[in-house]
C-alpha cells in the first residue's frame, strides 16, 4: 500500500487543488524529498513535523505549511494515525501578486521565506468548504478558483496570518505542546497535564504559548477540535454524537463554538457544501 494517497480536486490555468493523505508509518524523519512546485498545505487531520535543514515545524489544522519547489525536506510523525492536507498551488505570477512584501524570496521561481504561519478560523472554514464542495461536485470552477485565491490571500495576508514570535527554544516548547494537543483533540486536558507532558510549569507554558502563537492555549485547542469537526461533517454522524466525540459537553456547546468561530452552525455548513 502506498504511503501517500493523492486525489486531484481541481486543476485550471491559475490554481491546482489536491487532497493529500499520508499513512504516517514513519515515526522518525523520512528520507529526503523535494516538492516539484511551490504550494501551500492546509492540514486538516492528524499532525506531522516537517524538517527543513535544522528548522522544523509542527503541521496541524491551525497552520498553513509552505513547500518550496526544489527545497529538500523530511517528514516525521510523532503521533500515530497519519495526516491529511488540502494542497493549493497557485500560478507563479498570481502568487507573487497575492503575497505580501517580504513573503517570497527574490528569484525567478516563487519560494516562501517562512516554513509556516498560523491561520485564522475563517481560513480553516474556507479550506473545509473548498474541499468538501469539490468532492461533492456542488461548486462550479469559477467559484472554486475565486475561493482558492481568497484562501491563499487570507492565509498569508499581513492582517489575517500570525507570524510566530519568541526565541527558537520557546517555539520548540510550544511545538511539543501542540503535538500533545493534536494527538488527542477530544481529550479534556488540564493545564497541569499539558505542562507536565512538555516538562515545564503551567504559568510559564501559558505565557510562552500566547507569545509564540498569539492565542491562549485553550482557544488553540478549541480551534483544533472545530477543524476536526469540519472534516467529520462529511461522515454520516448526527451532531450530538459528533459533539461528544470531540469532547464538547453537549450539542449546544458545540454549535455555539462552531458558530462563533465560523459564522454558521454545523448544520448550515454541512448543507452549504452539499454534504447532506
Amino acid at each position: 500500500m502506498s504511503e501517500l494517497t493523492v486525489q486531484e480536486l481541481l486543476e485550471t490555468r491559475i490554481v491546482r487543488l489536491r487532497d493529500v493523505a499520508c499513512r504516517g508509518t514513519c515515526r522518525h524523519a523520512s528520507e529526503e524529498e523535494c516538492a516539484r512546485e511551490t504550494s501551500l498545505a492546509f492540514p486538516y487531520r492528524g499532525v506531522y513535523v516537517r524538517h527543513v535543514g535544522r528548522e522544523q515545524v509542527v503541521a496541524e489544522a491551525n497552520q498553513v505549511v509552505f513547500f518550496n519547489a526544489g527545497e529538500p525536506y523530511r517528514v516525521s510523525h510523532p503521533v500515530a494515525g497519519g495526516d491529511a492536507n488540502l494542497t493549493v498551488t497557485v500560478a507563479p505570477g498570481l502568487l507573487a501578486e497575492l503575497a505580501p512584501r517580504g513573503m517570497l524570496r527574490d528569484g525567478d521561481a516563487p519560494a516562501f521565506t517562512r516554513q509556516r504561519l498560523r491561520i485564522d478560523a475563517r481560513a480553516q472554514a474556507l479550506a473545509g468548504l473548498l474541499r468538501h464542495s469539490l468532492k461533492c461536485g456542488t461548486i462550479e470552477t469559477l467559484e472554486a478558483e475565486t475561493l482558492a485565491l481568497t484562501l491563499v490571500r487570507r492565509a498569508i495576508g499581513e492582517r489575517t496570518a500570525h507570524v510566530p514570535g519568541a526565541s527558537a527554544g520557546r517555539r520548540k516548547l510550544v511545538d511539543r505542546a501542540k503535538v500533545a494537543l493534536a494527538s488527542d483533540v477530544a481529550r479534556r486536558w488540564t493545564l497541569a497535564e499539558i505542562a507536565s507532558a512538555v516538562g515545564t510549569s503551567p504559568v510559564y507554558l501559558t505565557q510562552v504559548f500566547r507569545q509564540v502563537e498569539g492565542l491562549p492555549l485553550y482557544r488553540y485547542q478549541l480551534r483544533l477540535r472545530l477543524a476536526r469537526a469540519i472534516e467529520r461533517l462529511a461522515d454520516d454522524v448526527d451532531l450530538t454524537t459528533l459533539a461528544l466525540d470531540l469532547g464538547f459537553s453537549s450539542q449546544s456547546h458545540f454549535t455555539a463554538a462552531f458558530r462563533q468561530a465560523y459564522g454558521s452552525t454545523p448544520g448550515q455548513f454541512r448543507a452549504s457544501t452539499g454534504l447532506r
